[in-house]
């Protein structure tokens, strides 16, 4: 159950550094995230032997019949997909206190275990690292000339037009950003993506919870989730839209949303608390977003082809695209991402906030002149509405478009495609 690992091959993560820094600084991480998005190499990069908890029965058994056995091995020592022997959070969390070093274990894991009680002592020993599928810039589809870091800090921006294509970007949504399909045709990603998706409907959201779920019922839910990507969309329309034979209602729809949030397959954007100078309220309802777009493509079903045909729906992908890859570059940089709607149906698809207080607002658009205005419009509204004196002026109002150039217009705002971002 124990053996020294050279990985090979390895694509470096904009998480790497959190790893590091945490491995240093604590005695044990957990690495956590969807199935698939690469938890298990990035450990791998960093430990010096590992248990493979969902491939070894008998490593399962031994955390209860022989308590302890199973952290022996050089450090750090990998636990993977350790929520399937979930005993093991407190033999981690008492080795740490016992041994008084850093960078001793490290977690990793698909699935929140039913059972929080455990997890929350690991608060003070455990560190926590949030994993994505890969970004644009993690997949070698961006350039990374424009760091969200620079763009925190209000510098100047140009960057050139990049070699990726419109179509690329519809390729790259509809594949995702999940490490075994980069060199897969779309097609093939697509089809693997759908079998992900039948297996969580099938088996994982039940074993989740430990609670029998419809299968048909959570396939349903999962395409009206997809039909109203980057849309605050209620739970109940959301209920009345997963309905088939069997009616699925609003509390019951919550708590699929709920295991499906647990199986980090689902992640909705927050809205944005803020000081607004005028009367007008602000809305709280979440965007319903995937982990990653490619889920709700595979949902539908929809193909490159057919979402060049229909922009319209392409743009919502292409949003939450947006919306996935801020959350990665956000993370790096001590920032959370939200979006933005008042009752005055002002709205900004997002907003970054440094943990300081520094903030960017966006507008995703796929390009052209006119939209670009649009958005550009629509953001010097929201910065007059928002009170500055209580949050200070936004480090920059933002464009992120499909493709093109980057640059600052004269009226403030900037334009970058999102093939330009980095951390």
């Amino acid at each position: 159950m124990s053996k020294t690992l050279t990985p090979s091959g390895y694509i470096p993560r904009v998480s790497d550094t959190a790893i590091q820094e945490l491995l240093r600084a604590m005695p044990a991480i957990v690495i956590e995230g969807p199935k698939g998005c690469g938890k298990t190499w990035s450990g791998r990069r960093f430990c010096q032997s590992e248990v493979l908890f969902d491939q070894d029965l008998n490593a399962r058994r031994s955390v209860s019949t022989t308590p302890g056995f199973i952290l022996e091995g050089s450090e750090p020592r990998l636990l993977d997909e350790w929520q399937l022997a979930d005993e093991v959070w407190n033999q981690v969390r008492r080795a740490c206190d016992e041994g008084h070093a850093n960078g001793r274990f490290i977690l990793t894991g698909s699935a929140t275990p039913p059972d929080d009680i455990t997890r929350h002592s690991g608060a003070g020993r455990i560190g926590r690292v949030r994993m994505r599928p890969m970004s644009l810039l993690e997949t070698g589809e961006s350039t990374g000339e424009a760091p969200l870091g620079a763009l925190l800090s209000g510098e100047a921006m140009a960057t050139h037009r990049p070699d990726a294509t419109f179509r690329d970007i519809v390729d790259a949504v509809c594949r995702g950003g999940w490490p075994r399909h980069l060199n897969t045709p779309v097609k093939e990603a697509q089809l693997l993506l759908r079998n992900y998706l039948n297996e969580i409907a099938r088996t994982d959201i039940s074993a989740v919870d430990g609670i029998v779920r419809d299968p048909q019922g959570v396939q349903r839910l999962l395409a009206s989730i997809s039909r109203n990507i980057a849309t605050t969309t209620s739970f109940s329309k959301l209920a009345v839209e997963a309905s088939g034979e069997r009616n699925l209602n609003r509390t019951t729809a919550t708590e699929y949303m709920r295991s499906l949030e647990r199986l980090f397959v689902v992640e909705d954007l927050p809205h944005w608390f803020t000081h607004l100078r005028s009367r007008a309220r602000l809305r709280n309802s979440p965007k319903r977003h995937f982990v990653d777009p490619s889920l709700a493509a595979a949902a539908l079903r929809a193909t490159p082809d057919r979402l060049i045909r229909e922009l319209d729906a392409f743009g919502f992908l292409f949003e939450s695209l947006v919306v996935r890859d801020l959350r990665i570059y956000g993370q790096a940089n001590d920032a959370d991402v939200y979006h933005y709607r008042d009752s005055d149906n002002l709205e900004a698809d997002a907003i970054i906030e440094a943990r300081d207080g520094r903030w960017i607002a966006v507008e995703v658009k796929l390009g052209g002149q006119q939209w670009i205005d649009e958005a550009a419009q629509s953001l010097l509204r929201l910065r007059n509405k928002v009170d500055t004196d209580r949050v200070g002026e936004p480090a920059k109002l933002l464009i992120i478009t499909a493709t093109g150039y980057g640059y600052d217009r004269p009226d403030g705002t900037t334009v970058l495609p999102i093939t330009a971002l980095s951390p």
